[in-house]
């Protein structure tokens, strides 16, 4: 029989969303995708105290900024990541440069040089950027300069309509923040037909592929197996170790479910946003107003977490 995980990856490109090698090891994805709070948990593993001591050596020797250790120590994370999956690495952009379009373009391009001075081509990395104004013209940019971006936090039609717009490659709508979201606030439970993080997703996705736009949809922020095995067929998917494992043990049949022959059928109207409308329609939708806000406090706060405890190691190394 074969599992469930092995009938997703001939239909969605799977990725893990985990900085824990050993799980991506185990379950062999395309890609894998870290930001802050992984990265931190990471970090904190016995597994990979030599990649934390070297790069708190390397700020010590050099009086680095505290912020430049936690840069390198990402970059050094992206680069295991690298030798071991076949596809793409995902590194984040600092969630307090969230607002900031010329920060995070610094930022960007010094996560590149890195990853190039160490022999990493920017096409095996992907930057990733919170989905918000500033955040999608950096997108814009640094597309251009043939650096791919991974727009994280998305969680509404505009954000996805005006990244397509800006030629990032790839989106990371969060199934179960949206999810989350909902429960709280109607008191509803629901399944995973009547999801509204799986229906999110099947919006933008359909969205895409009728009006032939490139950017890939990856979903991402899942909260149970139900929620995957209803975006079966998106283009990619971004799964935690947890999940991965329990699609690895079930040999039920998973069925397709997103295809792009049949998005044409329910697909919304072609947009093209400015500032102000993009504006407007996030503040419109007080769901994803929120969890954007949420999505990049919590970010935030486990980077300072992550510099605390660089700066912790490099003043009892120094």
């Amino acid at each position: 029989m074969t599992s469930k995980l092995d009938q997703l990856k001939t239909m969605t490109t799977v990725v893990a969303d985990t900085g824990d090698m050993e799980a991506i090891g185990a379950f062999k994805p395309t890609d894998c995708t870290t930001n802050p709070t992984l990265i931190l948990k990471a970090a904190q593993m016995p597994a990979y105290k030599a990649i934390v001591d070297e790069a708190i050596e390397w700020g010590v020797s050099r009086k680095a900024l505290t912020s430049a250790v936690t840069d390198r120590l990402a970059v050094s994370f992206g680069a295991e990541l690298a030798r071991i999956v076949p596809g793409r690495v995902s590194t984040e952009v600092d969630a307090d440069l969230s607002f900031d379009t010329q920060g995070s373009l610094a930022k960007a391009r010094a996560l590149i040089a890195d990853y190039e001075a160490r022999g990493i081509g920017r096409e095996r990395i992907l930057i990733k950027l919170a989905a918000t104004w500033e955040g999608i013209r950096t997108a814009e940019v640094l597309q251009k300069e043939g650096v791919d971006c991974n727009m994280t936090l998305i969680f509404n039609l505009a954000q996805a309509a005006a990244c397509a717009d800006a030629g990032a490659f790839l989106i990371s709508p969060f199934v179960g923040r949206i999810y989350d979201w909902f429960v709280k606030n109607e008191g509803k439970s629901y399944t995973p037909e009547t999801d509204p993080g799986v229906l999110s997703v099947r919006n933008i996705y359909s969205y895409y592929k009728a009006h032939d736009i490139s950017t890939v949809v990856m979903g991402a922020s899942f909260r149970n197996l139900g929620q995957i095995e209803a975006l079966a067929g998106c283009d990619r998917l971004t799964i935690s170790p947890q999940l991965l494992d329990e699609l690895a043990k079930s040999e039920e049949t998973l069925a397709r479910r997103l295809d792009p022959a049949q998005a044409s059928v329910v697909a919304p109207a072609r947009m093209s946003l400015d500032e102000k409308a993009f504006r407007f329609m996030l503040n419109e939708d007080a769901m994803a107003t929120e969890k954007l806000a949420e999505g990049i406090r919590l970010f935030a706060r486990d980077l300072i977490h992550l510099r605390e405890l660089v700066s912790k190691k490099m003043n009892a190394a120094a």
